[in-house]
């Protein structure tokens, strides 16, 4: 009896024992665990990344009345950075310009409606997928002669640069005896089709339904072809700690239904959760949709009107300066007056605005503000033609002018001074005012590296309402108004220094 009760005791002993044993490798198990999550959140914790997107391919990201990029990309990547403690920079450029953006160092991650394949594996790292995808064709409504891929032979299909349809449309071409084109706006293909330039256009489904339910004008004519996955890319072998914290956040989206939730908000079927504040798809008339758009559009007037003011003063300056230098007798300094004409004359401005923006960075090493961007890429390339009519208004004057001067006793410089540059200014100003009108206009080329001028806002308006033809009206009369403004003050100006 002693002995059973020496073994019970033994035996509880050792299952305490092990019990203890237990429970402190499950404690170790789980001071790791939580050891390595607080590791992984420290790496992005309070940290702000700068995320590059497309600029229209709503429902993924668009700006919504208010001038606000929205979309199913954009809250989920608000609510993933909210989830693990990250704040992000969004930085709407286009989808080539995001990419762009994002191998130069001016971005760190990109999400627009991405998908995933083995050519772009090669050069980004890619998350877990967040949205499975698939193409659709569509027509224009009153088109009854398409009903199918089949129907296609010799006619042009438009698809949009770098998405899924693209490829589909491409991969199929030679079978159906069709011709491809690609351009880089959703709302350009679909303008495109209803205007006769195209017949019909392949397009991500999800994007091509949401511009049916805003009545851009077409209708689907095939059944959804499944496709890809759309996942969020950063460079190769960079960003690894923001990769993880987003599939880590996606995950946990997914677990408490707020994707589901997202989903619902902006397709309104295929998920659990039924869509909460749905705006009505019910089509404007053109003064309601005019008060809409006046913000935004404000805004890049404004500025339009200021980028085009500092790039003009830079541009005067070098104009001036680099003028005199053209019509010097030194040598060296006319030849350098020269090479800087022939360079930014002899090259088309897109190719600088791009060059300053994403080709600088990579160079130095460091980013660069999109604003001395395009101050740059506007200052300089006006610069140059204001040189050539600063040299034209000096040789209009009269080479006798020179001459009496010189004969008086004044020197070159005190000759260039007080004889022929009053009577250059009263021949140039015409001509300068000229140059400021095109700058002006000009600075709606900086759209294409994100700038956030007039049409850069007319382009995110049109692409979540797909009203295209309405609001860039809307921005021609903003134009000609600002323009027409802009040229009275300019004359007044010459009128009072000329005294004309």
């Amino acid at each position: 009896m002693q002995q059973a009760t020496q073994w019970r005791r033994a035996l509880g002993m050792m299952l305490g024992m092990m019990l203890a044993l237990v429970l402190c490798v499950a404690g170790l198990g789980t001071v790791g665990v939580s050891s390595a999550q607080a590791a992984q959140d420290s790496a992005v914790q309070g940290k702000t990344f700068k995320i590059a997107t497309d600029t229209t391919f709503a429902p993924f990201e668009f700006r919504d009345s208010n001038g606000q990029m929205v979309g199913i990309d954009m809250d989920l990547v608000h609510a993933i950075a909210k989830d693990q403690g990250f704040n992000v920079q969004i930085q709407s450029l286009g989808f080539n310009a995001a990419l762009q953006a994002m191998s130069s160092g001016q971005a760190d991650g990109v999400i627009a409606g991405m998908s995933i394949t083995d050519e772009r594996k090669a050069i980004y790292d890619f998350s877990d997928p967040y949205f499975q995808s698939g193409v659709q064709m569509a027509i224009a409504k009153n088109n009854d002669e398409i009903k199918g891929y089949e129907d296609l032979k010799g006619k042009t299909v438009v698809a949009k640069t770098g998405a899924e349809g693209e490829a589909f449309a491409k991969k199929n071409a030679a079978k159906y005896g069709y011709t491809v084109k690609s351009v880089d706006q959703s709302a350009t293909m679909y303008e495109m089709v209803k205007s006769g330039n195209a017949d019909a256009v392949v397009d991500d489904y999800p994007v091509l339904a949401y511009g049916i339910q805003q009545g851009n004008g077409l209708k689907t004519v095939t059944p959804k072809v499944p496709g890809g996955s759309y996942g969020f890319a950063v460079n190769k072998g960079k960003n690894a700690d923001l990769l993880k914290a987003f599939n880590a956040g996606l995950a946990n989206l997914k677990k408490s239904g707020e994707y589901d939730r997202i989903l619902a908000k902006y397709l309104g079927e295929g998920s659990t959760v039924k869509p909460e504040n749905a705006e009505s798809t019910a089509k404007k008339s053109f003064i309601d949709l005019a008060k809409d758009s006046f913000p935004a559009l404000m805004t890049g007037l404004r500025n339009t009107l200021l980028i085009t003011a500092i790039s003009f003063v830079i541009a005067l300056v070098l104009g001036i300066v680099l003028g005199l230098m053209r019509v010097s007798p030194n040598r060296p300094l006319s030849w350098i007056a020269r090479v800087y004409v022939a360079v930014f004359r002899g090259t088309p401005i897109l190719v600088w605005a791009f060059f300053f923006y994403f080709g600088i960075p990579q160079i130095i090493g460091h980013s660069i503000n999109i604003w001395v961007a395009g101050a740059l890429t506007l200052s300089l390339n006006s610069g140059a033609y204001l040189v050539e009519i600063v040299r034209g208004a000096i040789e209009s004057v009269n080479a006798g002018q020179m001459e009496g001067a010189r004969s008086l006793g004044l020197s070159y410089n005190q000759a260039m001074r007080k004889v022929i540059l009053p009577q250059a200014v009263k021949i140039g100003t015409p001509a300068i005012i000229n140059q400021l009108v095109i700058m002006l206009k000009d600075s709606s080329l900086l759209l294409a590296i994100g700038f956030g001028e007039l049409l850069y806002q007319a382009q995110q308006i049109y692409a979540a309402n797909f009203r295209v033809t309405e609001t860039l009206l809307m921005v021609g009369v903003i134009y000609f108004v600002a323009i027409t403004l802009l040229t009275w003050l300019a004359n007044i100006v010459d009128r009072r220094m000329n005294k004309r």
